[in-house]
């Protein structure tokens, strides 16, 4: 067999009519064709998403978040786009599967529900831009920083770096709590007891010495001792403080606080009550039920 022939069958081969589309037919090379264009709108999409946002949108005053979420919807829009013009290339009609495409897809939507519901959530996320990479967000009992956000998920890390995929449909349906959004500055309250009979002013004293020694609470404004409530084995009180640290390490920021609580409290001789009730014992006569 010559090369020639060689080739000849090769090209005989590719060409060879698979499945019957429409007016058309689906090849071999078609195929291949396809998936060469496909692959080639994904990497141009890469591309020109990176250009723009590191050469247009950060020539712009725009927050970098919504430089994101631009960059990402323009790059879904790029993708339709593409497959679409990469269809027909390869010369798939795609109005005359219209019908099958519905049939289809309304047989595959039941079963990807949840896959649409996320991608939908997405979209108004990149829109509305309730969070955005680098927030400290907690949602459905996750907590943690935001490193990166798609159409159908995002990933949040928490502080002991595990990496957790959240669907994006629960940031949609359930309540959100974003403690990077606007102002970053937040209020954290820490509840303690003290025993009854202890020395309020030297109390408020010491709690506001701790909150002052701090250097990650803020000075302005200052820090503040609430008075709460009077409890069954306590008098209970709150240290308020500002600061930035919810953001970076809350829990680091609350250990530090009540160790420095602990040791002055002990210090100052403010005794941390346990609970404790009074039992008080009446005298008289127990009568037995007599038996008849």
């Amino acid at each position: 067999m010559t090369f020639t022939e060689l080739m000849q069958r090769l090209r005989e081969a590719l060409n060879y009519p698979l499945v019957k589309v429409g007016d058309g037919t689906v090849t071999l090379a078609g195929i291949a064709s396809l998936l060469l264009l496909v692959v080639g709108v994904f990497i141009v999409e890469r591309l020109i998403r990176r250009q723009l946002v590191t050469r247009l949108l950060r020539r712009t005053r725009l927050d970098s978040s919504l430089q994101y979420a631009i960059a990402r919807i323009a790059g879904y829009v790029f993708i339709a786009l593409g497959l679409y013009i990469a269809l027909q290339v390869v010369g798939i009609n795609l109005t005359s599967l219209a019908f099958i495409a519905g049939a289809v897809g309304v047989g595959i939507g039941f079963g990807l529900q949840n896959v649409v519901n996320n991608f939908v959530s997405g979209i108004i996320i990149l829109a509305e831009r309730p969070i955005a990479i680098g927030d400290r967000i907690e949602v459905g009992g996750v907590a943690g920083r935001v490193t990166r956000m798609a159409l159908r998920s995002t990933t949040v890390v928490t502080n002991d770096n595990i990496s957790i995929i959240v669907p994006n449909a629960d940031f949609i349906t359930n309540p959100v709590t974003n403690w990077s959004h606007g102002d970053p500055r937040v209020q954290m309250r820490l509840p303690l007891g003290v025993a009854y009979g202890s020395d309020l002013d030297k109390l408020q004293r010491v709690l506001l010495e701790v909150a002052h020694d701090n250097p990650h609470v803020m000075k302005n404004p200052g820090p503040s001792v609430f008075f709460t409530s009077f409890g069954e084995s306590s008098l209970d009180f709150e240290l308020g403080v500002w600061t930035q640290d919810m953001v970076h390490s809350p829990r680091r920021f609350r250990s530090d606080l009540y160790f420095a609580i602990e040791k002055k409290l002990r210090e100052h001789k403010i005794e941390i009550p346990f609970p404790q009730r009074d039992l008080h014992l009446r005298s008289g006569r127990l009568v037995a039920p007599v038996e008849e």
